[in-house]
C-alpha cells in the first residue's frame, strides 16, 4: 500500500487525493503540520513538503508530479491523452492553475501571514481569473476534455474552498453560469466525495455528492 503525507485542509493535497480516489486506490494517510513534521518525512522529502507519495522505495513530491505518476503507473482509468501535443497543452494549462490560481489562493488560507490587503489583493485576482476562464469550462464536457482528467483535479479543489477563502461565490455563479454547472457536476462525482477529508467535508456543512448543489457558500 501507498503512503501519502497529507493536509487535511490543503488544497494541493485535495488535488493528490482526488487523483487515487479516481482510481479507487487504497492509500494509507498520514496527517502532517508542516510546521512539525514527522520525522520519516523530513528523511524522505528535503524539502519536508505535502503532499508527498511513497509507493515502496520511490519518494515522490509536489502535487502535479505525484499526479502525474499516479497516473502513469496505475493507467486504468487514465487522466491524460495520449497524444503528445494534448498532453503538453494539459501541462501547460496545469502550470497556469498553479500559477493564477493556487500560488494566488496560498495567501488566502488561514495562518498564511497575509495581512488584510493583501488578503484582498488575492480575492480580487483569483475571483478576476476565474470569471476570464469562464469560456474554458463551456468547451468540453469537462475542464477542456471530453473526460475527467488530471485537470479537473487541480480545478475541483479550488472551487470546492471559495466559500473558505471568502470568494462571493454568488456573483461567480450569476456572472459565470459554466463554472457553476461544472461546479455542480463535479462535486456529486463519487470520487470527488471520496477524496474530501473530514475537515475539507465541514468546509461545505454537509452539501456532498449528491447533496451539492452549488459551488457557494450554503445557506
Amino acid at each position: 500500500m501507498m503512503t501519502l503525507y497529507s493536509r487535511a485542509t490543503d488544497a494541493r493535497c485535495h488535488r493528490v487525493r482526488l487523483v487515487l480516489a479516481e482510481k479507487a486506490l487504497a492509500t494509507r494517510i498520514v496527517e502532517t503540520d508542516p510546521a512539525h513534521p514527522p520525522e520519516d518525512l523530513i528523511d524522505l522529502n528535503p524539502y519536508q513538503s505535502v503532499p508527498t507519495l511513497v509507493d515502496r522505495d520511490l519518494v515522490v513530491y509536489d502535487a502535479g508530479i505525484v499526479s502525474e505518476y499516479i497516473d502513469e503507473r496505475f493507467p486504468h482509468p487514465s487522466l491524460a491523452s495520449t497524444d503528445p501535443g494534448t498532453r503538453a497543452h494539459a501541462r501547460l494549462v496545469l502550470r497556469r492553475i498553479e500559477q493564477e490560481w493556487y500560488a494566488v489562493a496560498d495567501a488566502l488560507e488561514p495562518g498564511s501571514g497575509a495581512d488584510r490587503r493583501e488578503k484582498e489583493r488575492a480575492r480580487k485576482l483569483l475571483t478576476e481569473s476565474l470569471l476570464a476562464s469562464e469560456p474554458l469550462f463551456r468547451m468540453r464536457a469537462w475542464f477542456l476534455s471530453d473526460q475527467f482528467s488530471l485537470l479537473d483535479s487541480a480545478v475541483a479543489p479550488i472551487l470546492w474552498r471559495l466559500p473558505r477563502w471568502d470568494i462571493d461565490t454568488t456573483a461567480i455563479a450569476a456572472a459565470a453560469p459554466a463554472i457553476e454547472k461544472y461546479a455542480i457536476k463535479v462535486f456529486a462525482r463519487a470520487s470527488f466525495t471520496r477524496s474530501l477529508s473530514a475537515a475539507e467535508q465541514a468546509m461545505r456543512s454537509g452539501t456532498v455528492g449528491a447533496q451539492a448543489t452549488s459551488m457557494r457558500r450554503p445557506a
